[in-house]
């Protein structure tokens, strides 16, 4: 079983910054790079969609197209982290954020499952 914790979430202005962290944990000599890492997030009144993804053991990177250009997915497999970098923040970018993890997707996308999941962390884009 694996933990996820995400952290960073806050109240910004639009065309401001965030950087969100996930921490992974959990499985005794778990090896996250064998995950593929996903960020999603879920506005009020809408489903949750793909955000970002970092495939498993050197695999892709994937963005949504409302966020390319904007977010950047990091990967740290030695301290268990997955960030995401936003920057020039939108009004629509408010939703709580959530990483999720899934074993062995080289290529990650949206469309496959997602075993483990954090809580989320709220981000608020609003003048």
């Amino acid at each position: 079983q694996l933990q996820l914790a995400e952290s960073g979430g806050g109240l910004v202005q639009p065309g401001g910054s965030l950087r969100l962290s996930c921490a992974v944990s959990g499985i005794p000599d778990f090896t996250m790079g064998y995950y593929a890492i996903g960020w999603f997030r879920q506005a009020p009144g809408k489903e949750r969609v793909l955000v970002s993804c970092t495939g498993s053991s050197g695999g892709n990177t994937n963005y949504a197209d409302s966020v390319k250009g904007r977010f950047t997915i990091s990967r740290d497999n030695g301290k268990n982290t997955v960030q995401l970098r936003m920057n020039n923040l939108k009004v629509d970018d408010t939703a709580v954020y959530y990483c999720a993890a899934a074993r062995s997707y080289y290529y990650c996308s949206g469309s496959h499952p997602y075993e483990y999941w954090g809580q989320g962390t709220q981000v608020t884009v609003s003048s």
